[in-house]
């Protein structure tokens, strides 16, 4: 028996038994029924197919339990940027201290900030894009001659699966916790429209062949969904929701090629699932898109406009900063000899964790 295997199978059972068995101690502390949790459980499983079967099959190509289920958006993300470099029990680590940290700025907006509930949360996928970011900054670069995690057909196909999922169940994520929530709901139609049809057009202008691109669909079909969600519950006239679809759908494409092309390379930084572009960037537009019209529509009280554009953008610098300095030392810390750190070599390879009959370990 390998020794890595021994290390995989005396490690990750017991340390997924360990948090289970911490769960339901708080869970049973923490966490009594109430009424009102029939009341929320609709919006409670939309979420719940959204992250299961959206961000399930969307990563393939290659009020209490609500937030709970919204926070693991960001762990979701995270993921996406690591995906099939880091190995099990980094993963199972790097879940806990995220939604740990994400909580903790969620409460200091709340608290010191004063930000609104559903502001908070939608900064979800901007924690996410840039821990995860971080975090992968602390991993190897893969060979840039490796074909492993090159797309197929099939996962290709899966993960335009997992972008309907998402496109479809999007509007419930962006309004659960929203006072208005059917503004929120059409805004967010309004802005994934036209962030799908935007995606065709460009993915065609911007290939050299002149071909839809699936990269470029399952991506930035998504994008309006992030960027409108900021402020959904506030935009008055469908046009701006629409906006925000476009340029966001466009953010998403030609930041993928700024990102791969010349701002990764200098870094050194592998982003395996695009999360920068899908989610980085448009969530950051969507934050600037907040601001603007907290501006127009305050812009006649100008003595406390100041004061709530500091707000807004202060929660903004906080979530990012927080995201980028904490998913450093998470990676960092999680790199160390101790974790048993993926060789390059085995970088996006399955065999070792899941049993493949028809296929050997190469062990």
């Amino acid at each position: 028996m390998p020794s890595s295997y021994r290390n995989f199978r005396n490690s990750v059972p017991w340390l997924i038994l360990s948090l289970e068995a911490v769960f339901i101690v708080l869970f049973n502390v923490l966490f009594p029924y109430d009424g009102e949790l029939m009341k929320s459980y609709p919006a409670f499983q939309d979420v719940n197919h959204m992250m299961i079967f959206g961000f399930g099959f969307f990563l393939m190509f290659l009020k209490r339990l609500i937030e709970a289920a919204m926070s693991m958006t960001a762990v979701v993300i995270s993921t996406g940027a690591v995906l099939g470099k880091a190995n099990p029990v980094q993963l199972i680590l790097m879940t806990v201290l995220e939604l740990i940290v994400f909580r903790m700025t969620r409460w200091m907006n709340d608290t010191f900030l004063q930000v609104t509930d559903n502001i908070s949360m939608m900064h979800v996928h901007l924690f996410g894009a840039y821990f995860g970011l971080a975090f992968s900054s602390c991993f190897s670069e893969p060979s840039p001659r490796t074909d492993k995690n090159a797309r197929t057909p099939k996962s290709d196909l899966l993960s335009m699966l997992g972008t309907l999922f998402l496109w479809v169940f999007w509007p419930s994520f962006n309004s659960v916790l929203s006072d208005s929530k059917w503004r929120a709901i059409y805004n967010t139609y309004f802005g994934l429209a036209v962030s799908a049809v935007t995606a065709f057009a460009l993915s065609v202008l911007t290939t050299k062949d002149g071909k839809f691109r699936m990269s470029h669909i399952h991506s930035a079909a998504l994008a309006g969904g992030v960027a409108v969600g900021y402020a959904a519950h506030s935009i008055k006239y469908p046009w701006i929701a629409m906006v925000l679809g476009l340029l966001a759908s466009v953010i998403a494409i030609l930041g993928s090629y700024c990102s791969q092309r010349c701002l990764n390379p200098p870094l050194k930084l592998h982003d395996t699932s695009g999360v920068h572009f899908t989610f980085g960037m448009p969530a950051v537009l969507g934050a600037l898109a907040q601001v603007i019209l907290l501006i127009i529509k305050n812009w006649n009280n100008l003595p406390s406009l100041g004061y709530l554009v500091m707000i807004q953008v202060g929660a903004f610098c906080l979530t990012i900063s927080v995201a980028l300095i904490t998913g450093l030392i998470a990676g960092l810390i999680l790199n160390l000899r101790l974790f048993k750190t993926t060789p390059v070599s085995k970088y996006f390879e399955d065999q070792f964790y899941w049993e493949f009959p028809h296929l050997a370990v190469g062990f």
